[in-house]
């Protein structure tokens, strides 16, 4: 096994994500710097910080060179951050040395890192979302279709009182409608530029240094912070606290698929499922599980991201470093956890014969509380809840359906319980749910 998952060509499959992979590799952050570089050299060219000419030839250059990663290692090692290697490389690639002069003028390396990030990142959370606009479409019919078939809702592992799958499919899906809104809302404190200098003052630029922020932005479609962020990382914090979130959501999909699924249970099954090397006739929940395992993988990346908040003072490389080994991954796990949850969503199969039987199984013993709810029709609730609580104890002394008990104490004789105790009676507002889901989901 490689020293991470990610990078694994038997792994990468089923733990990364290709699609997103591809924003977080090595070409991809050099070009992502170049476009930087070149949308920097255009700005100050067309506001007279540099040579108008050589803007244009940089802006040209950053579009056309190709720099190769594996030059950059020694640079990297040497200095603890790929950038000025790259621009080393950089100028070297142009092969215009009065022009190359001015590459990365007035920035320093955090500013094109951190641009190059955010530019990569646009993509990445657009495939989030749309990722997650599909999840829901899925679940929001899913919902739809079974609000009101019925089945056990459990509490503390415990079969508790009647839902139906719509509801529950409901409760999958609505941190997902929060997770695509916590994703909107955080995108502008995001997907904005750097350029604050060497130490955070812009000295270098001149008091045209908002000017050249302001059109530099412009010129990469990302926004343009009202105050430099070389330290303060919180809108990077916030996202991979979001997307730790947003997966601990998937995860609890894939707890629930995992249970429902269990051999003893059997009420739903989800996906394909994955064979045994030894029992034939096994079919592993592998996409629950993933799911599962995924989001606790994330969650502890989302406390590392967390902790490169604690920058000191202007620029702190130790922060900053986890940042990298931390932010990455979390994004690859993330993107992971959609692409197995997109599978599963589009694969659910209950089996309602198997929710009817468990129920069932119980014998009535589920349906207690609306049997005490129907006993405090004719008498004080606190009565009526301590006639069911006996009657509930010697249904399961005498193993006899709690029906019977209750047709045997005074109180409840004359009662149709057969009728009064059917699950699908007691559904609440559970089809309701189900379908407000949906609608949302459609929206």
């Amino acid at each position: 096994m490689t020293a991470s998952p990610f990078d694994s060509v038997m792994l990468r499959e089923h733990l990364s994500d290709p699609q997103a992979a591809r924003l977080f590799s090595d070409a991809s952050e050099i070009r992502a710097m170049l476009l930087a570089e070149g949308a920097l050299a255009k700005a100050q060219g067309e506001l007279g910080l540099i040579p108008e000419t050589a803007a244009r030839a940089i802006h040209r250059a950053a579009r056309e060179v190709a720099i190769d990663p594996g030059a950059l290692a020694a640079g990297t090692a040497a200095t603890g951050v790929t950038a000025p290697a790259f621009v080393e490389a950089f100028r070297a690639a142009m092969g215009a040395p009065e022009h190359a002069a001015f590459i990365h003028h007035g920035a320093t390396s955090q500013d094109i890192v951190d641009t190059a990030l955010a530019l990569r990142l646009r993509p990445f959370l657009e495939l989030t979302d749309a990722r997650l606009a599909a999840i829901l479409a899925q679940l929001g019919q899913a919902a739809e279709r079974w609000a009101e078939l019925p089945m056990a809702a459990r509490t503390r592992g415990q079969i508790a009182t009647p839902t139906t799958l719509g509801a529950r499919i409901a409760a999958w899906g609505a941190p997902l409608l929060r997770a695509r809104a916590r994703l909107a809302e955080l995108r502008p404190r995001v997907l904005v530029i750097s350029l604050a200098g060497a130490s955070g003052t812009s000295a270098a630029l001149g008091p045209r240094a908002e000017a050249v922020a302001q059109a530099m932005a412009a010129e990469l479609g990302l926004g343009c912070p009202e105050l430099p962020w070389h330290a303060g990382r919180d809108g990077l914090a916030e996202l991979a606290s979001a997307l730790a979130i947003q997966t601990a959501s998937l995860g609890k999909m894939g707890v629930d698929l995992a249970l429902l699924g269990q051999s003893e249970v059997g009420e739903l099954q989800a996906g394909q499922g994955g064979g045994s090397s030894t029992m034939p006739h096994k079919a592993n929940p592998v996409g629950a599980e993933t799911l599962i395992a995924l989001a606790r993988l994330t969650s502890r990346l989302s406390g590392a991201a967390q902790e490169a908040m604690l920058a000191a003072h202007e620029r702190d490389g130790a922060a900053w470093t986890l940042e990298w080994l931390s932010l990455p991954q979390l994004c690859l796990a993330s993107a992971a956890a959609l692409r197995h949850a997109e599978a599963l969503a589009g694969a659910l199969r209950p089996d309602p014969a198997r929710m009817r039987a468990n129920m069932d199984a119980t014998g009535g013993l589920m349906m207690a509380e609306a049997a005490s709810f129907r006993l405090a029709q004719a008498m004080p609730r606190p009565k009526a809840q301590a006639t069911v609580k006996a009657a509930c104890k010697a249904a399961v002394a005498q193993g006899r359906p709690l029906a019977e008990m209750l047709a045997e104490t005074e109180a409840g004789q004359g009662i149709d319980w057969a009728a009064e105790l059917d699950p699908a009676a007691h559904l609440g507002q559970a089809p309701a749910i189900a379908r407000r889901f949906a609608a949302l989901a459609a929206g």
